[in-house]
């Protein structure tokens, strides 16, 4: 029958040895006797100990075997309870997080309203318009609507909830995101206006005249028409902000900051402001980019000049206080801007607009050019304003391909016309086509 082997610091003398009880290897050979050479180091009684440094050193106090005492395990077991609780204030403080920062995004996602009417009409219409040229680039319709219905009616008599467009701009972003170009469209250029369904569902005929009433007879879709018919530039997205809007958003970011060379007393707009410069609040913007006849020659031209010069100040206010980049700051004006905007299907998400405003944070201030299509009196009524060509269609060909336009101030320009010159006129020959305007970086005291 096989035996049991245990392992053990040495096997005992067997009295029936015939080495007559001599020491024998683990292999059974002979083994060293102590002190001669190769003897194991031996412990008094002559236990054999194998290894270095695995029991306690000649003299030491024997170990407790009941261990190192109740004490330690309290402390260890008040030290488990401290890390247990921890990680489950901290998986709490992570929940909550998750769980403010999801209601912040869906209350500022459901802020957005969206134009589904001007997207299904757009579509009924996709073989008129224009295909789109250059891959990246984009082209947003910026709407702002003059209604005077509902919170807006302080700003003028409301005719039957009836709107036009106070101000139209065609924002081109460049593929690159290294330019951006706002080019204006005045309110009373004359202009083909296509068709288009009215929202008593009946149809306007085509007709040529004043541009904003595009708006008031077909809405954002006709006016996105009218713009692709004139310029040949598709359209791909669209925004339109109302007063309370516009206000909201300035007093977001803590006011802007202006420059008025001489005193502004329009009781129309609600305004009265002292000269030199200040900081405007969302209410006095307002009336700063609406007065009109109590401010210069009182013409429309130099109202779009005043509203271009407003919103660069208002585009450099953004970036040079890192309003992007601080979600503290960020929030209230995200808050304001979803508010006060309506959309096309493209952009009506958080994540949309989130997209289009992180690739315009890159773009220098001065590559954020302000100006107006060229245009002068219409020969038929001087109240009116007419396309000059064919510097207009240079103008919307550049923008269409995402070439570079060039802007300077109008008394800098060197056209015996005063209306465009081409900027390096021996430089080569593709001179960068400039125009009238402003750029975002210009501080208007110093003009």
């Amino acid at each position: 029958m096989d035996a049991d082997v245990t392992e053990s610091a040495g096997p005992p003398a067997d009295p029936d040895d015939s080495a007559g009880g001599q020491d024998r290897a683990p292999d059974g050979s002979p083994g060293a006797k102590p002190g001669e050479p190769g003897a194991p180091t031996g412990a008094p009684g002559g236990e054999t100990r194998s290894g270095s440094g695995s029991g306690p050193s000649h003299g030491s106090p024997p170990e407790d075997p009941r261990g190192p005492g109740p004490a330690l395990d309290i402390v260890v077991r008040r030290k488990r309870h401290w890390v247990r609780w921890t990680a489950l204030g901290a998986s709490f403080a992570v929940l909550v997080a998750a769980g403010a920062g999801w209601w912040l995004y869906k209350k500022l996602d459901g802020n957005i309203r969206t134009d589904t009417s001007a997207a299904a009409e757009l579509r009924a219409y996709e073989k008129e318009r224009p295909a789109s040229v250059v891959h990246d680039a984009q082209n947003i319709l910026l709407i702002g609507s003059d209604s005077r219905a509902g919170d807006n009616r302080k700003y003028g008599r409301d005719d039957g909830g009836s709107q036009r467009s106070d101000t139209t701009i065609l924002l081109h972003l460049a593929a690159n995101r290294k330019s951006a170009t706002a080019m204006s469209v005045p309110r009373d250029l004359m202009v083909d206006i296509p068709e288009c369904h009215k929202p008593d569902k009946t149809v306007s005929k085509p007709q040529f005249a004043q541009f904003n009433w595009a708006f008031e007879s077909g809405g954002t879709a006709c006016t996105i028409r009218t713009i692709e018919k004139m310029t040949g530039i598709r359209v791909d997205h669209h925004m339109v902000v109302d007063f309370n809007g516009f206000k909201s958003m300035v007093d977001a970011v803590d006011g802007v900051e202006i420059c008025l060379k001489k005193p502004i007393d329009d009781s129309a707009a609600h305004l009265r402001l002292p000269a030199g410069r200040q900081k405007l609040n969302g209410e006095q913007a307002l009336g700063y980019v609406r007065a009109r006849k109590s401010i210069g020659n009182g013409s429309d031209t130099e109202r779009m000049d005043r509203q271009q010069q407003f919103l660069g100040a208002l585009v450099n206010k953004v970036q040079s206080n890192g309003v992007l980049l601080n979600p503290t700051r960020l929030y209230p004006v995200l808050d304001a801007a979803t508010k006060a905007l309506t959309t096309d299907p493209g952009l009506n998400s958080l994540k949309d607009l989130y997209d289009l405003v992180r690739g315009m944070r890159d773009v220098p201030t001065d590559k954020v050019q302000f100006l107006t299509v060229p245009r002068q009196p219409y020969a038929a009524n001087r109240n009116r304003d007419e396309l000059v060509q064919p510097d207009a269609d240079k103008l919307f060909r550049q923008l269409r391909d995402d070439k570079p336009v060039a802007v300077v101030p109008a008394d800098q320009l060197k056209g015996d016309d005063g209306k465009t010159a081409d900027a390096a006129e021996a430089a080569g020959p593709t001179p960068t086509p400039t125009y009238s305007g402003n750029n975002a970086a210009t501080d208007l005291c110093k003009r």
